[in-house]
């Protein structure tokens, strides 16, 4: 049997692939903007007195003043150079002001913890 080549069948695979990456760009662009728009944040509150198992929480419209990751230990960290209990106090305080933008609540994450603090682990 002899194979038949049809012409003009690269062009039509050529076309195919340059739209794919046409469509492949669009919705990076797309996903980029609605990260700009959204700016999330993830913040994390180890497990203390009144939160004993901890929570993670994704939230939108972060400040720029706040990192990605945050915690109340990172803000202490980030803003009075040490962590003490009147700081944490402070922070979880300013925290109440993210629940109205609260997109997903997860449970406590030590590695998202971690990420806001630096690496560095303090005391319950």
């Amino acid at each position: 049997m002899e194979s038949i080549e049809i012409e003009g069948s690269e062009d039509v695979n050529s076309g195919r692939k340059s739209k794919n990456w046409t469509i492949l760009l669009v919705v990076i662009g797309v996903l980029v903007f609605i990260w700009i728009i959204v700016r999330p944040g993830v913040f994390t509150i180890q497990p203390i007195g009144m939160l004993p198992e901890g929570v993670t929480f994704i939230y939108s419209q972060r400040n720029a003043e706040m990192s990605f990751f945050a915690s109340p230990d990172g803000i202490c960290l980030k803003q009075m150079g040490g962590v003490s209990l009147l700081c944490r106090g402070i922070a979880l305080g300013a925290a109440g002001d993210l629940t109205d933008r609260i997109i997903l609540k997860l449970p406590y994450s030590h590695w998202a913890y971690l990420q806001s603090t630096g690496g560095t682990d303090f005391e319950k």
